[in-house]
């Protein structure tokens, strides 16, 4: 008797627990409106003879305090000049889809790696005078970003919207990388943006 009363004693404190928890992960869905975010991105390049210039708009999800994922797009200019044909110059139009992941250790700091696919239409134009002629092609080339950055402060779950500043470089290796020099080295990639956050609501 004492059994059956302990029984039904441990069944009544447990049951509550049982539908609170029920009712936890019914409130607390996988995927939440509030954790997404829109933001982009302007870049600046400079290398030996090279300068690049762009904008990368963004879409992403947080997935908790320490990482981010996101979607992008690319647009980007880039000059340079010949350094054996001083006076030649390459100009190129770049634009793809990419995606990244950004991992916080800190709330003011990441590391991110970023992934893009850039198709670009290349102008070779030669210096006043030379033999040369002009030439207008287009090639595509897979980049991986690697580096790290800083910001003002991701507040998650609540004011996600931050700005950041951030340093990557290509170490995909792609002879046709749109981050590479005259002397095919990296060139570092200097990025400044801004995520907002969306549906947060009033808190």
């Amino acid at each position: 008797m004492k059994k059956l009363f302990f029984l039904f004693f441990a069944t009544c404190l447990v049951q509550p627990c049982i539908a609170q928890e029920e009712e936890e992960m019914e409130e607390a869905p996988f995927f939440k409106k509030e954790n997404i975010f829109v933001g982009g991105t302007v870049n600046v390049g400079f290398g030996n003879l090279t300068t690049s210039l762009g904008l990368s708009p963004f879409v992403g999800y947080s997935l908790n305090k320490y990482v981010d994922v996101a979607v992008s797009a690319n647009l980007n200019y880039i000059s340079q000049r010949d350094y054996l044909y001083i006076g030649d110059r390459v100009r190129q139009m770049l634009y793809g889809p990419g995606a990244f992941i950004r991992l916080f250790p800190a709330r003011f700091l990441f590391a991110q790696a970023q992934y893009e696919f850039n198709m670009m239409r290349t102008r070779y134009i030669p210096a006043l005078g030379s033999s040369l002629s002009n030439e207008t092609y287009t090639i595509d080339a897979h980049s991986i970003l690697v580096g790290a950055g800083i910001s003002n402060g991701k507040n998650f779950p609540y004011q996600k919207s931050y700005y950041y500043f951030s340093v990557l470089w290509d170490v995909g290796k792609s002879n046709n990388s749109p981050y590479i020099d005259n002397l095919n080295r990296p060139v570092p990639i200097i990025r400044a943006g801004y995520n907002i956050a969306l549906f947060q609501g009033r808190r």
